[in-house]
Order: C-alpha cells, then sequence, then structure tokens
C-alpha cells in the first residue's frame, strides 16, 4: 500500500503528458477551409507540398498548423475619393475573392493571415482613387458606374494577381455626392428628360400631320386620274354591264333598250 502513491503518481503524470501531446498532435480542418503547416525543426512553413485538406489530421507536437478560409469571401470597403474636378465623393465597394489554394503557403510566408488588410484593402482603395479620379461627378452618379466598376476591378486585379489572392468581382455599392452637388445634378437630369420628351412630341406632331397630308394628296391624285378617264362611251359601257348582269338574275323584269342617256332601262315586277 506505501508503493501504490509511488506508482501511481508518475502514472498519472505521464498520462497527462500523453494526454497534452495528443491535444497537441491532432488538427481538424473544417469545411472550406485548408491548414498551413509550420515545421519547427524542418525549415518553417511548407511551401513545396499542397496544404492540408478539409478533416482529422496528426501532426507533431512541436510543428503549427494555421488554418485558412479557401472559400470565396467578401470585404466590404467604404472610401472618401476625389472626382476629376476636386469634389470629395464618398464610395462603397465591396470585392469577391479567395486565397489561391495552391499558394496558400507562400501567402502565410510573406503575407501573413492578415493578407485581407494588408494586401487587397489597400489595393482596391488606391485602385478607387485613381480610377474615380477620372471622371466628373455627374457621370459618378448616373452613366459611368458600371465603367467605374470595372476599371476598378481591373486595375486591383492587376496588383494582386501576384499576391496569390485570387479576385472574382468587385461591386460598387454606393457613391454618395455632396448634397448641392446630387441636387445640381438632378435638376439638370429632369430638364434634359423633359427637353428630350418635348422634342419627342414635335417629332410625333410632324410625322403625323406629314401622313396626313400624303393621305390627302393620295387622294385628290386617284380623284383627278380617275376623272380623266371617264367618259360617256366608258359610261354607257359600264351600264350595260351591270344590265346585262341584273338581266340574268332569277327574277321576272322588263328590259327597254334605248332609254335615257341611250342606256337600257330595267322594268321588275318584284
Amino acid at each position: 500500500m506505501d508503493k501504490l502513491p509511488k506508482i501511481a503518481l508518475p502514472a498519472i503524470f505521464i498520462f497527462i503528458v500523453l494526454i497534452i501531446g495528443i491535444s497537441k498532435s491532432t488538427v481538424t480542418i473544417d469545411s472550406g477551409q485548408a491548414g498551413v503547416l509550420y515545421k519547427t525543426f524542418g525549415g518553417g512553413v511548407v511551401t513545396d507540398q499542397p496544404p492540408m485538406g478539409e478533416g482529422f489530421h496528426l501532426v507533431a507536437p512541436w510543428n503549427r498548423v494555421t488554418v485558412y478560409e479557401v472559400r470565396q469571401q467578401e470585404v466590404l470597403e467604404s472610401m472618401n475619393v476625389l472626382s476629376s474636378n476636386g469634389l470629395d465623393i464618398k464610395l462603397e465597394a465591396s470585392a469577391w475573392f479567395e486565397p489561391i489554394r495552391s499558394d496558400l503557403g507562400k501567402l502565410h510566408q510573406e503575407k501573413g493571415t492578415e493578407y485581407i488588410q494588408r494586401v487587397l484593402l489597400p489595393t482596391i482603395r488606391s485602385a478607387a482613387r485613381s480610377v474615380v479620379g477620372r471622371y466628373t461627378p455627374e457621370q459618378l452618379y448616373s452613366s459611368k458606374r458600371d465603367a467605374i466598376q470595372q476599371e476598378i476591378f481591373d486595375e486591383t486585379q492587376k496588383i494582386v494577381s501576384g499576391q496569390y489572392i485570387q479576385l472574382n468581382e468587385i461591386l460598387v455599392r454606393d457613391v454618395t455626392l455632396p448634397p448641392t452637388i446630387k441636387d445640381a445634378i438632378e435638376r439638370k437630369l429632369k430638364q434634359e428628360q423633359e427637353s428630350l420628351e418635348y422634342e419627342f412630341r414635335l417629332v410625333t406632331a410632324k410625322k403625323e400631320a406629314e401622313k396626313v397630308t400624303i393621305e390627302a394628296q393620295g387622294k385628290a391624285d386617284a380623284n383627278r386620274i380617275l376623272s380623266a378617264s371617264l367618259n360617256d362611251q366608258i359610261l354607257k359601257d359600264k351600264g350595260i354591264d351591270a344590265t346585262l348582269k341584273l338581266a340574268e338574275s332569277p327574277n321576272s323584269k322588263v328590259v327597254i333598250v334605248g332609254g335615257s342617256d341611250g342606256l337600257p332601262l330595267i322594268l321588275g315586277n318584284n
């Protein structure tokens, strides 16, 4: 009995050490994540092998695993930028991105876990300021939103393409102009719309008048041609043709030849 405590204490100690060692040697990586292995006695960050995938992994207790999100992510950034004429404009944009899985070790080694703050966001700010500085407030507010969005994406893509980050999309969420500038632009757009509507009404009225004139001219020409082509002989011929057709009908009638104007007369009993 006196020897039991002397045996139990080392056993308990060894058991605790084993539990700690096992807990330090296991890593569980969730879906949409990947792990970068750091070998304390083996050269540091592993960059020549694919990152650790989803699931349960055993690693040496003296090594470390850093877990990264490798699914598409979104980051929202609000910034103040200047237009081409120096007006202060608030721009809100978001980026869809994901780290390049095969380069995750290099990303961890060169940029670290804060790569979004160190690389992506500064790049978006720089690209936005460069692009917005080419446009007037009116262009930013109305017609050039899609073009600005694409240009910001293109400039951001050029910079991050070598930074182990895959940029999928840049979305311009909102452009906020100074209230006085916004009101002036809206008034101008309204006036332009009213002017276009008035011009449309004028063009429509002119075309309608031209249509009426053309129709009236056509009728006048037709009547003139018809009048010029009719003479007494033609009228008599047409009257005879009509008389013959009536005579062929089953109703009883009397045809008198040599009626008024030389045309036959038809006297019917019905």
